[in-house]
C-alpha cells in the first residue's frame, strides 16, 4: 500500500468515499478532532463527512457515542475495545457507512498504564470492526506528532477498507 502524508491521505479518502457513495463519522479522544479537521479541510468533504465527536471524557464516550460503561470499567478508556465501540457507536449515531474511533495516550505522560504514544484506532462498517494499535515513542516524538501519526493511521485504515 502507498504511504501518504496527512493532507494527501485525507484527500484520497474523501475522493474514494465520494466515488463509492459512502459516508464517514469520527469519534476522537487523544486526537481531539485532528482526523475530522483533516477530512473537512478537503474540498467536497461535505458530501461524505457526517460528523466528528471529540469524545475526550469517559462520560462523553458513553453518553454520546455509546461506549458501554462495562467496557470502560473492564478495559479502560485507552483500549482496543473502547476504540471499537467508539467507531461503531459514532457510525450508528451519524447513520454513516463508516465510523472511526481513536483513543490513546498522546503524551507526554502515560495514561491508564499505557506509555505515551500508545493509540488504539478502529474503523467500523455495518458488519465488522477493524482495529489497530499504534505504538510509537511518544516521549521522544512529542504529543503533536503522536496525534498526527494516529490520524494518519486512521486514514490509512480507511483507505485499506476502500481500496
Amino acid at each position: 500500500m502507498k504511504t501518504y502524508e496527512l493532507t494527501e491521505a485525507a484527500a484520497r479518502v474523501v475522493a474514494l468515499l465520494t466515488a463509492k457513495g459512502f459516508t464517514v463519522a469520527t469519534a476522537e479522544s487523544c486526537t481531539g478532532g485532528l482526523l475530522s479537521a483533516s477530512l473537512t479541510a478537503v474540498s467536497g468533504a461535505s458530501a461524505v463527512f457526517e460528523c466528528g465527536v471529540a469524545a475526550y471524557s469517559a462520560a462523553i464516550k458513553e453518553k454520546v457515542v455509546g461506549v458501554s460503561p462495562e467496557t470502560i470499567r473492564k478495559h479502560g478508556t485507552v483500549a482496543a475495545e473502547t476504540a471499537a465501540e467508539m467507531a461503531d457507536g459514532v457510525r450508528r449515531l451519524a447513520g454513516a457507512t463508516l465510523g472511526v474511533g481513536i483513543t490513546g495516550s498522546a503524551g507526554p505522560t502515560p495514561a491508564e498504564g499505557h506509555p505515551a504514544g500508545t493509540v488504539f484506532i478502529a474503523v467500523a462498517d455495518e458488519s465488522r470492526v477493524w482495529e489497530q494499535k499504534l505504538e510509537v515513542d511518544g516521549a521522544t516524538l512529542g504529543r503533536d506528532r503522536v496525534r498526527e501519526l494516529a490520524a494518519l493511521t486512521a486514514l490509512q485504515m480507511i483507505l485499506q477498507h476502500l481500496e
